[in-house]
């Protein structure tokens, strides 16, 4: 019997676009060496929206990673975080963001003029004007593909700080802190390195953001930490540290493969173009040297794992991965392969560990936000002066300056709040969870709720005196 095969669906869009893609190819290879003009134009583009696709698709990988490591009573609220984070951040970006970190920096900042708008000429040629078409396919790109691709990144920055917090920020202040995050403090970062602003001139390095991202998000979550305070219970009055197990490890896993994913837009899209075979290749070296990065911060924290953690912690091993990529992120494009294994295998390294100070310093980092983004982050800066050119002075100079003022402005920012509208949530609706409290609604409606363990072990000792106080 012969194979019957459905025609395709919508489902298959993706795989649409992806051999619309190669056709366009395959025209302007036959069309002769040389690319013309409106081919890059087109391809140019394409990287743009496509790769900002997948970068936006890592939301789904840190709500996933974060809702399954919570308590099935807060869920619900990470879910709600992470959709307005996301959104909060396209719109303060559109607003201000973009223009402060890109149009017309003075070394510090770009320009305060409110609105991103794209060019005249690229205007005009969406309203129909035919004539302008030569000026829009000589700037290279579309402007507006290009602010897609940027804004994506901007709502990862502000997606690390949420696991970090969990359980027990308030909602309605975490997003008014996103929004200023993304508004203010990370655009000024970006307009720094990025925009060609001081530390750019200054010869500081970082292709794809390990500082300018996941530094001054992990910075951010830092203070966030410090200001909010550790979940109730978390560190024990014996100096001990009550385990507070993920509600679904399936989702946390989920979540890291879907980040692992969108890293692949996050680095490959950071060549910036697509219009020719040097760029072809080039974006191969970096998906490679991402993946390679990945996988040896996994096999580092497997084997680190149980000599630091006392078992083999899967938790640790998933961190592992991001710590891995985010270490290779700020040099994706050095040529060895053999360096992507080993800077990814110590960023696995130095988040296992990481994760192992934080506890000991008694500061709650829920998902490892901390040590995956920050302490990762601070070691890929500095990799990049070992094979991928940058020069260690530069480099340095970039993460403490960076690192004073992603932490500076978030811990003042914080402290505002905290003396407004405060921060954190009362211990009644901690104890309850904020799905029902802040939301109204559970996560797992059907689930029977099990008593935590240091309760039970509360509650027996309170029998046993009981019993014996009616003894005497």
């Amino acid at each position: 019997m012969k194979p019957q095969f459905e025609p395709l669906s919508s489902r298959s869009t993706v795989l649409k676009v992806l051999l619309a893609g190669v056709l366009l190819l395959l025209v302007a290879s036959a069309a002769g060496a040389q690319v013309s003009g409106e081919v890059t134009y087109v391809f140019n583009t394409y990287a743009f929206l496509v790769w900002g696709a997948f970068i936006m698709w890592m939301c789904a990988g840190f709500t996933m990673l974060e809702a399954g490591s919570v308590r099935t009573k807060n869920a619900s609220v990470i879910c709600m975080k992470n959709i307005g984070l996301y959104s909060i951040a396209g719109i303060a970006y559109y607003v201000i963001g973009y223009n402060l970190m890109y149009v017309d920096v003075s070394g510090w900042i770009g320009s305060i003029t409110p609105l991103f708008e794209a060019s005249a000429d690229e205007m005009a040629f969406l309203g129909g004007d035919a004539d302008k078409a030569a000026a829009v396919i000589g700037s290279g790109y579309s402007e507006m593909s290009s602010w897609f691709f940027q804004m994506t990144f901007v709502a990862t920055t502000a997606s690390i700080v949420s696991g970090a917090l969990a359980e027990r920020v308030k909602l309605w202040s975490f997003l008014i802190f996103t929004a200023v995050l993304t508004a203010v403090i990370y655009p000024i970062v970006g307009a720094w390195t990025w925009g060609g602003g001081w530390l750019a001139e200054l010869g500081f390095q970082d292709f794809a953001g390990s500082t300018i991202v996941h530094s001054t998000g992990g910075w951010a979550a830092l203070a966030g930490i410090i200001m909010v305070g550790a979940r109730s219970g978390k560190f024990r009055s014996d100096g001990s540290v009550k385990g507070t197990p993920p509600s679904n490890v399936p989702i946390v896993t989920l979540g890291v493969f879907i980040l692992w994913m969108g890293w692949f837009g996050f680095n490959g899209g950071s060549q910036l173009a697509l219009g020719g075979a040097a760029d072809a290749t080039a974006m191969g070296n970096l998906l490679i040297n991402t993946n390679l990065g990945a996988a040896a911060g996994v096999v580092a924290a497997l084997v680190l794992s149980r000599p630091l953690l006392g078992r083999v912690d899967l938790l640790a091993v998933l961190n592992g991965a991001l710590g891995g990529l985010v270490g290779v992120t700020a040099g994706p494009d050095l040529v060895g392969h053999h360096w992507a294994l080993l800077i990814g295998a110590i960023g696995g390294v130095v988040t296992v560990a990481g994760m192992k100070l934080l506890e000991r310093m008694k500061l709650d980092d829920v998902v490892g936000a901390v040590p995956v983004h920050l302490f990762a982050g601070i070691w890929g800066t500095l990799a990049v002066c070992i094979a991928a050119g940058g020069s260690f002075v530069p480099q340095v100079i970039g993460i403490v300056v960076i690192g004073v003022f992603a932490f500076g402005a978030s811990i003042l920012l914080w402290w505002v709040l905290e003396k407004t509208v405060g921060v954190r949530v009362s211990p009644e609706v901690e104890e309850l969870g904020q799905d029902m409290t802040e939301l109204g609604i559970e996560s797992y409606p059907e689930f029977i709720l099990m008593p935590d363990e240091d309760d039970m072990e509360a509650a027996r000792a309170a029998q046993e005196h009981a019993r014996d106080s009616a003894g005497e």
